[in-house]
């Protein structure tokens, strides 16, 4: 067999300039479509919203134009006749509040979680302990509890933080005792052959291999952390979205509740984007090994 490979210069007239140009092309197309497509989306639902508001099918109770939607959030960040925002907090402050609620709950909630996960992972007799009652709490809707966390902790920010938590361990407990259940026994032999501890195959050679599922268990606690949010802040909720949205539902303000739902799901995105820019830093393994 004779192999033959021609080396021309990149700048030689009849060089490879051309597959350059078309990876750079490529890369354009790519991020076109990853951002082009999502703005696309949102412009067609857009026009379909408008249409079907200007259309009359339904009252504006139900479905606001576009234009009522941006004049509530204009309301809601500026003092018009007197009043600051939306009882008295612009919707960043509401925001702020929502998001610092969420920060607290998760981290306690994904914190116990991983340790959870991890200790059940490694413990056959805890896991089969303690998997009933997380399955139990799991398939608990978020205001099934809340209101004995009312009885229990009052009103103010206990029961909110408690709510948030509670949503986040299951996720975040599930997926790690998964991962860690299915670490590689070969690579957990080799450790051992090679006259590693518990501890260390443990540190070394489980725990590398969980955390991409841990990952995803943790971006699953968050969100199911997120959508808890209206739930959490059902009593003295404001300032807070979900506050925010709870009350105006109580006098049929479609618009605030509308910019309210808007904050929180953008407010998701750009978290799960940085999540997944976190988990690309810290697991680059994923998908490679």
């Amino acid at each position: 067999m004779t192999l033959f490979v021609d080396i021309v210069p990149d700048d030689a007239p009849g060089g490879r300039s051309e597959p350059k140009s078309a990876g750079g092309s490529s890369r354009l197309r790519s991020i076109g479509t990853r951002v082009g497509l999502p703005l696309l989306s949102v412009l067609v639902f857009g026009i379909v919203w408008q249409l079907v508001a200007v259309s009359g099918i339904w009252s504006e109770t139900f479905v606001p134009r576009l234009g009522t939607v941006w004049q509530a959030f204009v309301d809601m960040s500026t003092t018009h006749n007197g009043i600051r925002g939306y009882a008295d907090y612009y919707w960043w402050e509401h925001l702020y509040m929502t998001l610092r609620r969420v920060l607290a709950g998760v981290v306690i909630g994904v914190v116990l979680g991983v340790l959870l996960g991890l200790a059940m992972g490694t413990v056959g007799w805890l896991r089969r302990l303690l998997e009933p009652w997380l399955t139990f709490l799991r398939a608990l809707p978020p205001l099934a509890y809340f209101f004995l966390l009312v009885i229990w902790l009052g009103i103010d920010e206990a029961p909110k933080i408690t709510l948030l938590a509670l949503a986040a361990l299951p996720p975040a407990a599930v997926a790690t005792t998964a991962a860690v259940s299915a670490a590689p026994v070969a690579l957990i032999e080799a450790a051992r052959a090679l006259g590693a501890s518990r501890a260390e195959v443990i540190c070394d050679v489980v725990v590398p291999s969980a955390l991409p599922e841990t990952f995803t268990g943790i971006r699953l606690s968050v969100g199911i952390a997120y959508s808890s949010v209206v739930a959490a802040e059902l009593f003295n909720g404001i300032p807070g979205i979900g506050g925010v949205v709870k009350d105006a539902s109580n006098y049929n303000n479609t618009p605030v509740v509308l910019v309210g739902i808007i904050a929180i799901g953008l407010s998701g995105l750009i978290i799960d984007g940085l999540l997944r820019t976190i988990e690309h830093r810290v697991v680059p393994w994923r998908g490679k090994v």
